[in-house]
């Protein structure tokens, strides 16, 4: 049975693919467009090579970006030049429908920009800004390049060379560091340290250049000792509380960024009917998991407090059903095969084949703020492989920290975490979207669709059948829903009220039953950014209300995996161009 499914799958996959170049029918004005966006790209990979390096153009990789106050103002200038240049080099009205949605997401793209670096300031704020040139700039070739591991090294210690004026520009410019990015940013500098002084020698391995590469990361570790005597010294001292957006660019950013075509107060209300729903949800599981947890107790009275009581006591008995530190990573890995067993058995999807994502243990360097990613293949690489990694609780945390921790992240939740970053969340998705034969839908990805497509399938595969029915495990998926739910309100609330951490704090642990150190990070994490909180829910919606309407129009005809399929099959686009390019799909419209 499941072969068979699987090769229904694999049909269905392949008709779907073959539909999707059918109805692109690209002509000529589609050529034009994509070669303009090709220009454009070029452009900006010679000005911002890490930007290249990161999408997968590896023929910049021995530099770093010109990052200057002039050279950022020429990103600007060239931003600017290009959306003016747009609709006189393409022609709108004779793209094909395909190539106009190109075309908008391309525009609404430079729009964006634009406004980030008119009303943004990473460069004087955001210390964390440096990092990414000085850690990540490295270690993006030693694990996403498919280029022979030899060059790879070489093209490192050629930007490790550059680092000096990096250290130097970030000096210089880091004039009003927001406090809570600066501290970030040094917790990151501390971890950016031991990757060259041990931890990069795992990715590297047995090589002729080990010499040379001792060489440059002994310095590279030098230089970043120093700057880290800057980034605790002078700069804390001229840190700022600065990181509160206000509403008028928390909603222009809001409507740029999301791409949903809905505004910041009207997501927040959805929000706030949504929180109120899982709430009682939530009741109901927490109810029935009562008798299991405390069979010799009273039942709460079914009042606010009752509730709240309720499902707090569940939670914490689940919560301590989890591993321990050193078995996390291992954990993470177990789900993985499960999920994978059972996408193919329910015929959810095909997957993608062969499969390159790895389960692997978070670099220092990297955590801050958040307990696991997928870090993808770049798009214009898609051969390199995608890694899936969870971070265990930092060595200096105390017992009872990192007993908090393993509790928010106990073996019924590590489940969901798997379906939302690897499969068929992140990964799948992203595997989907590499295949896009459009290189503006390959490259300009959105957010809302990209992590809304991963809390839709927790819901979904749990709707599915995913778990055989283990009360726990839906406790756990409402839980972390609830948690999508609670980010895009308190995101709203953090930079267009006066939300003050003590609110926020009981916000979270309250009413969102978030443990005190999850609450502790996701209120520094809505300082750090503003709006990307929002796009899972954001993204959630559109994805969940789509997939109703079309199993309503479709009735008996529905079939799942050739839905997701449909969906997948777009590449990461805006979400309010979903309902148009779906049913296109699907052939519910023409």
């Amino acid at each position: 049975m499941i072969m068979i499914k699987i090769l229904k799958s694999s049909l269905i996959c392949l008709s779907l693919l073959t539909a999707t170049r059918l109805l692109a029918q690209p002509n000529a004005e589609d050529a034009k467009l994509q070669s303009f966006f090709k220009n454009y790209l070029e452009e900006r990979f010679q000005a911002e090579p890490t930007e290249a390096s990161g999408l997968g153009d590896h023929r910049f990789d021995n530099r770093l970006d010109d990052i200057s106050p002039r050279a950022r103002e020429q990103w600007l200038v060239a931003a600017q030049a290009t959306l003016k240049a747009l609709p006189k080099a393409v022609d709108y009205r004779k793209l094909s429908r395909n190539g106009q949605i190109d075309f908008e997401i391309f525009q609404q793209n430079l729009d964006a920009r634009i406004w980030r670096m008119k009303n943004l300031h990473p460069f004087e704020q955001d210390a964390r800004t440096y990092g990414d040139y000085l850690s990540d700039s490295v270690y993006v070739l030693l694990t996403h390049s498919t280029l022979p591991k030899e060059t790879n090294i070489a093209n490192g210690i050629a930007r490790m060379t550059e680092f000096p004026r990096i250290i130097a520009e970030a000096e210089h410019s880091l004039t009003h560091p927001s406090r809570p990015l600066l501290e970030t940013a040094i917790r990151q500098n501390q971890g950016a340290i031991a990757f060259y002084e041990k931890d990069i020698f795992n990715y590297t391995g047995a090589t002729p250049q080990q010499k040379e590469l001792v060489t440059a990361t002994t310095k590279v570790a030098g230089e970043l000792k120093e700057y880290q005597k800057f980034l605790e010294g002078p700069a804390r001292a001229r840190a700022d509380d600065n990181w509160r957006l206000g509403k008028k660019k928390f909603d222009q950013k809001f409507i740029l960024e999301t791409g949903a075509g809905i505004s910041a107060e009207q997501n927040l209300a959805d929000a706030q009917a949504e929180f109120a729903r899982v709430q009682d949800q939530l009741y109901i599981i927490s109810r029935q998991l009562w008798p299991t947890y405390f069979p010799q107790q009273n039942f709460p009275p079914d009042d606010p407090a009752g509730r709240r009581e309720t499902i707090t006591k569940v939670i914490n008995q689940v919560d301590r059903e989890h591993g321990d530190a050193d078995s996390l990573v291992a954990d993470a890995r177990a789900t993985v095969a499960s999920v994978k067993a059972f996408i193919q058995k329910r015929h959810y999807l095909q997957l993608p084949a062969p499969d390159k994502c790895d389960v692997i243990e978070m670099p220092e360097f990297r955590r801050g703020n958040s307990l696991a990613y997928l870090d993808n293949a770049p798009p214009l690489d898609p051969q390199a492989s995608s890694f899936y990694a969870v971070s265990p609780p930092p060595a200096d945390w105390t017992p009872q920290q990192k007993e908090s921790f393993l509790e928010e992240y106990n073996r019924h939740m590590l489940k969901i975490l798997t379906i939302h970053e690897a499969y068929p969340g992140h990964y799948v998705q992203l595997e989907y979207a590499s295949r896009q034969p459009s290189l503006i839908r390959r490259v300009l990805q959105s957010g809302p669709y990209v992590e809304g497509w991963a809390v839709y399938g927790e819901i979904t595969m749990l709707n599915e059948g995913y778990g055989e029915g283990d009360l726990r495990l839906r406790l756990m998926q409402l839980k972390f829903y609830l948690r999508a739910v609670a980010n895009s309100i308190l995101d709203y609330q953090m930079h267009c009220t006066q939300m003050t951490d003590d609110a926020a704090m009981k916000f979270l642990t309250g009413d969102a039953y978030q443990s005190e150190g999850e609450a502790k990070l996701k209120v520094i994490r809505a300082k750090q950014s503003s709006v990307q909180l929002s796009t899972y829910f954001v993204g959630r919606m559109a994805h969940y209300r789509l997939h109703q309407a079309i199993e309503r129009e479709l009735g008996d005809k529905f079939d799942l995996a050739r839905y997701h399929e449909a969906v997948l099959l777009q590449g990461s686009v805006p979400v309010k161009y979903l309902p148009e390019l779906v049913r296109r799909q699907l052939g519910l419209i023409q």
